[in-house]
């Protein structure tokens, strides 16, 4: 070798590749595992975040869910009129069963029992559902207790759906449950004076004439004090008793129930002036009136004339048998007379 070879190997010899480490492919296998673990991690938390994210806009979106009707509780406040009878009832459940229930109920959590709900408003919907054996459709909504009676008073409201005297007694539970009256007033949409009478005139509208006659949507705040100033008359208040139990009247719409009321008592009015009069001319009357109050009759009697009218649903076919009978009743009433003369 010469001497140029010996200095260039010496000066420029390359130095030999390392031997692999024999860890390499242990360590590439490792940092994978871990970079996989932490993209799961990644994507776990991303969807948690997107589940919540969901959860939060059902919840804001007010989602419409179906619920099974025997789950749901009533609102410890009525906002409505409990009556005996209710026509108009078969015709919303025929509407549901025709056309679906286009309106859903609005519902919370049951505050004591996490398996139920509770009803703010919607509960004719909720009773037309169950009667159809069917699920209800309802938004479900987190309230507090005073946010569930502003919402019941604030959507029927919106949908004019509560009467005058519906809206009275609304006022009055809340009341009697120890509502503040700021929430009553938030509830009802009125101020302090409004909401004050109306819970006089609840007080003293009698609690069994109310679930007869109903709410009456078209009787407002005039037509009730003028139905109590007529009540205040015990005898008033019998005949009225009398008259709403009725079938035939049970069997009208609740405005027309209150209508015939205040007919009856505005003609006991009349009547009872006519009396008066008669008394004062030497004159008498007297009434009868049927079992069923399907016919009334009443006499005014003088000494040589007495008129004899005879009203209500059967005052026509009542005249026509009783005009057929008349030879016979004149017998025994001369029979009658003749056994107290002794002739």
């Amino acid at each position: 070798m010469s001497r140029k070879e010996t200095l260039s190997n010496l000066f420029l010899q390359k130095r030999e590749a390392p031997a692999p480490s024999k860890n390499l492919d242990t360590d590439r296998v490792r940092t994978g595992a871990i970079g996989a673990m932490g993209a799961s991690l990644k994507e776990l938390a991303e969807s948690a975040k997107h589940a919540s994210d969901l959860q939060k806009q059902l919840e804001d979106a007010d989602a419409i869910l179906e619920i099974d009707p025997g789950l749901v509780d009533p609102s410890r406040i009525a906002d409505r009129i409990s009556i005996d009878v209710d026509p108009a009832f078969n015709g919303l459940v025929e509407s549901i069963r025709e056309s679906g229930q286009q309106v859903p109920v609005l519902l919370r959590p049951h505050p004591d029992n996490a398996t139920r709900f509770q009803i703010a408003y919607g509960r004719r919907r909720l009773r037309a559902a169950q009667a159809l054996g069917i699920k209800v459709r309802a938004i479900v909504r987190k309230l507090t207790d005073d946010e569930l009676i502003v919402a019941q008073g604030r959507e029927n409201l919106d949908r004019q759906d509560l009467s005058f005297i519906e809206k009275a007694f609304f006022a009055k539970n809340l009341e009697d449950e120890g509502v503040e009256r700021a929430v009553v007033i938030s509830a009802l949409g009125m101020d302090k004076s409004d909401v004050s009478r109306l819970i006089s005139i609840a007080r003293k509208v009698p609690l069994n004439l109310i679930r007869i006659i109903g709410s009456a949507p078209k009787a407002g705040r005039k037509r009730w004090m003028e139905l109590l100033e007529q009540l205040d008359d015990e005898k008033k208040l019998e005949a009225a008793e009398s008259l709403l139990n009725n079938d035939d009247v049970k069997s009208l719409d609740s405005d027309q129930r209150f209508a015939k009321l205040m007919s009856a008592l505005r003609k006991h009015d009349s009547d009872s002036k006519n009396t008066e009069t008669d008394i004062e001319n030497g004159s008498a009357a007297k009434a009868w009136r049927s079992k069923d109050n399907s016919v009334s009759l009443s006499m005014n009697q003088k000494p040589r004339m007495v008129a004899i009218k005879l009203e209500e649903k059967n005052a026509k076919p009542f005249s026509d048998w009783l005009t057929t009978r008349l030879d016979r009743l004149y017998d025994e009433f001369e029979q009658s007379m003749n056994k107290e003369t002794g002739d």
